[in-house]
This record gives C-alpha cells, sequence and structure tokens, in this order.
C-alpha cells in the first residue's frame, strides 16, 4: 500500500501515526519536514507515549518496505509518501493527523501544535472523525473531580462528625449529597457522549466508563433510600442504615478510583494528578482529623462520666 499524505506547510513538521485504539500512546508515525536549510526530512517514530522524550525517532511496528519514503514541497503543499506491505488488507483503521509549527532538533519532534484522529476505512476510501477536543475533556473531568472529588466526600463527612448539630446536619447532609448527584450525573451524560463520539475498543475506556454508569446506580439507590427512609423505631432502621452508609462508601471508593482511572486515560498531564493528590489528600487529613477528635472526645466522656451506684437490699 502506497500512502500520500498532503498538507498546506511552511515550516515545522507534519506527521501520520497508525494507532490500535484511536489513542497516541503505542502508535507509529511517519513524520516529514524540511529543516532551516531546505533539506528533507522523513523519518519513523514509535509514540510510547504522550510526553517529547517518549517520541522515539527510527523506531515504529510500520512494515515499511524497501522502497524508500519522501517528502516533497510543491507550491504551497507538502507531500509525504511511504509504502507499507501488511499481512492482510486493511479495512478500519484509526489514523493520527499532526502538526507542529517549529521544526525538530537532532530529529526530537517539538509539541504538535494540533491533531485530530480519524477512523478511516481503507476499503472503501471514507472516513469518520475520531476527535475530541480537549475542553470537551477538560469539562467532563472537572465535574467529576467537583462532584465526586470535592461535594460528595463533603457530604458523607458531615452526618458523621456533626450530628449533634440536630437537624442541622441532615438538611446540609440532604442538600449537598443533591448537589453532588447532580455534578455526578452530568459527568456521567457527558461522559456518555465522549464515548460515543470516540467511537473505538479500548480496555480502560470500557473499564472507566463501567465503573462511571456503575457509580451513577449507586448514587441513585442512595437517593431513593432518602425517600424510603423508616423511621427511627422502625425495626428496619437498623438495616436501612447498613445499607445507606456502606453503599455511599463503596461509590466514593470506585469514584476516586475512576477520577485517577479517567486522568491516566485522557493523558491530562501532571496538573490534574497533583490537582486531584491535593485534593484527596486535604479530604484524608480532614477525616483522620475529625475521627482523632472525635474517638478523644468519647473517651474524655467516659471518663469524666458520673459514678453509679447499685442499691442492694437489706436482708
Amino acid at each position: 500500500m502506497t500512502i500520500i499524505l498532503s498538507a498546506i506547510y511552511t515550516t515545522g513538521w507534519v506527521g501520520m501515526g497508525f494507532s490500535k485504539d484511536g489513542m497516541m500512546a503505542g502508535s507509529s508515525a511517519m513524520v516529514g519536514w524540511f529543516n532551516k536549510k531546505g533539506q528533507p526530512r522523513i523519518k519513523q517514530y514509535y509514540l510510547q507515549g504522550t510526553r517529547s522524550s517518549q517520541v522515539i525517532h527510527d523506531k515504529g511496528e510500520l512494515p515499511l518496505t524497501n522502497v524508500p519514503p519522501v517528502v516533497a514541497i510543491h507550491g504551497a503543499m507538502i507531500y509525504m509518501a511511504f509504502q507499507l506491505k501488511f499481512e492482510n488488507h486493511l479495512r478500519q483503521q484509526p489514523i493520527i493527523l499532526a502538526f507542529g509549527s517549529r521544526y525538530p532538533k537532532h530529529f526530537h519532534l517539538t509539541h504538535h501544535v494540533d491533531k485530530r484522529t480519524i477512523m478511516f476505512d481503507f476499503s472503501g476510501g471514507s472516513s469518520s472523525v475520531l476527535y475530541v477536543s480537549s475542553r470537551e475533556k477538560k469539562n467532563h473531568g472537572a465535574l467529576g473531580m467537583i462532584g465526586w472529588g470535592i461535594i460528595l466526600p463533603v457530604g458523607a463527612i458531615i452526618p458523621r462528625y456533626f450530628k449533634h448539630k440536630d437537624p442541622l446536619w441532615y438538611y446540609l447532609h440532604a442538600i449537598i449529597q443533591l448537589v453532588g448527584f447532580i455534578f455526578g450525573l452530568a459527568t456521567v451524560l457527558l461522559g456518555i457522549q465522549l464515548y460515543n463520539k470516540l467511537n473505538v475498543k479500548n480496555a480502560n475506556i470500557s473499564a472507566h466508563r463501567g465503573i462511571g454508569i456503575f457509580i451513577l446506580v449507586l448514587s441513585i439507590l442512595q437517593i431513593l433510600a432518602f425517600f424510603l427512609r423508616p423511621s427511627k423505631d422502625s425495626k428496619f432502621r437498623r438495616f436501612w442504615n447498613w445499607y445507606h452508609h456502606w453503599f455511599g462508601r463503596l461509590a466514593l471508593f470506585f469514584a476516586s478510583v475512576n477520577i485517577v482511572l479517567g486522568i491516566q486515560i485522557g493523558y491530562a498531564g501532571n496538573e490534574w494528578k497533583i490537582g486531584y493528590g491535593f485534593l484527596l489528600a486535604v479530604v484524608l487529613l480532614a477525616v483522620i482529623v475529625l475521627e482523632t477528635l472525635s474517638w478523644m472526645k468519647k473517651r474524655s466522656d467516659k471518663t469524666t462520666a458520673p459514678p453509679t451506684f447499685q442499691m442492694n437490699p437489706v436482708q
């Protein structure tokens, strides 16, 4: 198969990658450019990760033939041509298209200005866009982090450590959890929309999507529990408390796991990892401090409790 890629060109580089799942990491690409002296350059790169140091030249899994790849300029267009030989006919294949405005330094690529992923049908010649804007991914991640990373954990802390503020704790807990549920629902709906746009098979994405839907189901059950709460004198109140507490904790645990998984899938960068790590550390530290204060108060109450006397009748 001989492939010719053309693009409007001024400076920098142009690349075409073959991906297994539509993602950059793990794909192989052909990249062409003209250096400052006007000399043509074309090389295969292995995209081990998203950082510049993980884009390795003269590596990759593309089955190049003995026909040398070429790159040429005609007018305002750059043409990059190379030949591949596959064992089987290609049909639908995720293709990554990207360009950078700066020249590679010692064959190390500069960060791309823009990229797009398409699903190309080599048997029929048609293509469909698999590109998802960074803004959509950021909105999805921000909603999940605010709802599941801040609001719902705070709402869960209130009934455990502030029940002495009755009935204020109850109203705060109900309102905060309702707001958190709205954020969580918006996160899942936006995530489903992103998943449908990607339309690729990826184990990590499917796991992230499945966990998100599972968390949503747990949160819906928690909302239903609010309306089905038995009275304090009911014999079912003990089972309801067990169900409400542990389903909520299970949802928060899987939510934190899914946030980390989402950051990894979306290649969000160190700022998102550091931000969520700091947020999680603050929540855990608050829980430790409140738990310690609660334990100290209970211990103090026991030691200061008045002695009890038992009256035995005289025989």
